[in-house]
């Protein structure tokens, strides 16, 4: 699925528009498709008329309040009682005030939900918010004073319009968020993020994006509107594939509101945004003939593991095989292949000699690594590995000599971070697979600073060091040079240790079978989190283990088989 970044969006529009489709026709094209999706959800329960449902629109001053002014007309139409709550002024853009003046006012509720400057500075003097409405009592014994100063005057209208507000908004039955578009940045102000409080069980439904969500980045402002729904227009927002913002949005609808296919071709020559989805698997896994031979589906070779991680090596070795790597074989010191051997009896193995530690020695290790790389379709290398002086010099000494693609995962990144040269000098394709905190030892900032901005930071890597980035967490991106794709599948049951040393193994396995670096490593994290689901399902999130993704991966199989057709041989 195509997705696009805000600006890529803009620019797309404004094509549309030289390809004969106005702005204008666009924005009424969204509000009959807002317009419907409210009129759908209404029409579910049929135990009450439309005119008994009220929709409430919080609307904004740009073109998101446009589009909500487009939908309340035909809505009202449609016998809803339509109240429209303005949080932020008046209509500023040409189309948002056309669309303003084709309401029947006389048919609507207007409240200003949006104070002036006046207002917020007696207010603030006051210490009034939304989260303190006063009560009734209250408002009727300062209505009923008499001689009441400039401050108290100023107090009593804003108390009335906050009680309108509340009184619209706990009475509703959808609640439609137009406020802030796909331009937002930074914080809500504390009157939206008031309103957006107020407790109600209406259905929540936001235009193209929840506001107070940055559909750039992911990110969210304190406040954000919560939504059962989102219905975004013509291609998925690149920030609303990204946590925390995509679990604001609730179910995600993308509507087609006529922009011209080409219209795209305009963003042709930029980064290109795809959310992996099953299609794009089509061809994976490879068919296999009756005739069928290992040596026809790849040769992965494991450098992983040590005394103390065993399992990892297992782990990457048992990924690669139950995703159809034809063989596998694992380099690994005496300890590790004891177990492993035991785990994953189908593996070879290369025993590797160790320091007093328990971690790989390098000179001693040089040459058979050598002549296992030589016949390698593709080589697997950090997962339990540990950081040594000799682990590094060995992962400087693969990506060097290397002939085929290196999957670089988990004290192999470690080992780059503590000498970034390694990926400078390069020999063949590199695909990294880090999560957050081995992003940050690479970038050599704070967690944070990854985590708020996850796809630049993916990105950027990515261009820097002409490789292939596979930034692992809630949305798993894949990167490289030219194309960013956003991964969906997937649990937070998967967070246990051992699930990415699997999905190393995975990436491994795909690529030896005939996929791309990058179509590889989006195949792996797609079918490695599609395992992780059918785990979730049989197990539940709290009881599920690492084990149970390798078990599940041939129900993953089994999915795209089903979804594609696919028959026996």
């Amino acid at each position: 699925m195509q997705i696009v970044t805000p600006k890529q969006m803009s620019r797309i529009e404004a094509q549309s528009e030289r390809l004969g489709v106005s702005k204008k026709q666009l924005m009424e094209n969204a509000g009959k498709a807002l317009a419907g999706l409210i009129d759908d959800y209404c029409r579910r329960d049929t135990s009450m008329p439309p005119e008994e449902k009220s929709i409430v629109f919080f609307a904004g001053k740009g073109n998101n309040g446009g589009d909500c002014f487009a939908a309340a007309n035909i809505l009202v139409y449609r016998g809803y009682k339509i109240t429209i709550i303005s949080l932020a002024g008046a209509p500023e853009t040409d189309l948002a005030k056309e669309m303003m003046l084709r309401l029947p006012k006389e048919r609507i509720v207007f409240i200003d939900g949006y104070r002036n400057e006046s207002v917020e500075a007696a207010i603030e003097a006051a210490e009034l918010d939304y989260m303190t409405v006063s009560q009734s009592k209250e408002l009727e014994a300062l209505a009923k004073k008499k001689d009441r100063n400039p401050l108290e005057n100023i107090l009593l209208q804003e108390k009335q319009r906050m009680q309108k507000v509340k009184a619209a908004v706990v009475g509703a039955y959808v609640i439609v968020d137009g406020v802030y578009g796909t331009g937002f940045r930074g914080q809500l102000d504390k009157n939206t993020a008031g309103i957006f409080s107020i407790g109600t069980s209406a259905y929540r439904i936001a235009v193209d994006v929840p506001s107070g969500g940055d559909s750039s980045t992911g990110n969210v402002s304190h406040g954000i509107f919560k939504a059962d729904e989102t219905i975004t227009f013509g291609y998925l927002k690149s920030g609303m594939s990204q946590y925390p913002l995509k679990k604001y949005c609730g179910k995600i609808t993308i509507a087609d509101i006529g922009i011209p296919v080409n219209a795209i071709n305009v963003i042709q020559n930029e980064r290109r945004y795809y959310r992996i989805e099953r299609n794009q698997l089509a061809g994976f896994p490879p068919k296999r003939d009756r005739d069928a031979y290992k040596g026809m589906f790849g040769n992965v070779l494991v450098i992983a593991g040590s005394s103390s991680m065993r399992g990892a090596a297992a782990f990457a070795a048992l990924g690669a095989f139950r995703t159809g790597a034809g063989t596998v074989k694992l380099a690994s010191v005496e300890k590790c292949i004891d177990t492993a051997s035991v785990l994953v009896p189908e593996a070879t193995f290369i025993e590797l000699d160790c320091d007093d530690y328990g971690f790989m020695l390098f000179d001693s290790s040089r040459q058979p690594i050598l002549d296992a790389m030589e016949k390698a379709s593709v080589i697997v290398i950090g997962c339990g590995m540990g950081v040594t002086p000799d682990t590094i010099a060995l992962t400087k000494f693969v990506t060097e000599n290397a002939k085929v693609p290196v999957v670089i995962d988990a004290d192999g990144i470690n080992c780059i971070a503590s000498d970034i040269d390694i990926l400078m000098k390069k020999n063949s394709d590199i695909i990294i697979t880090p999560h957050v905190g081995e992003m940050a030892r690479l970038l050599n900032c704070e967690n944070h600073m990854i985590t708020e901005n996850r796809l630049m930071a993916a990105e950027k890597y990515a261009e820097k060091y002409g490789i292939t980035v596979v930034l692992k967490g809630a949305g798993t991106i894949v990167a490289d040079s030219r194309s960013t794709a956003a991964n969906h599948t997937g649990n937070p049951g998967m967070s246990c240790g051992g699930s990415g040393d699997i999905l190393a193994g995975i990436i491994g396995s795909c690529i030896a079978q005939g996929l791309s670096i990058y179509d590889g490593a989006c195949a792996g994290v797609y079918l490695h989190g599609l395992a992780g689901d059918t785990a979730a399902e049989k197990f539940g999130m709290e009881a599920m283990i690492t084990r149970d993704i390798l078990d599940c991966l041939s129900d993953s199989f089994r999915i795209l088989k089903e979804k594609h057709g696919i028959g026996s041989v």
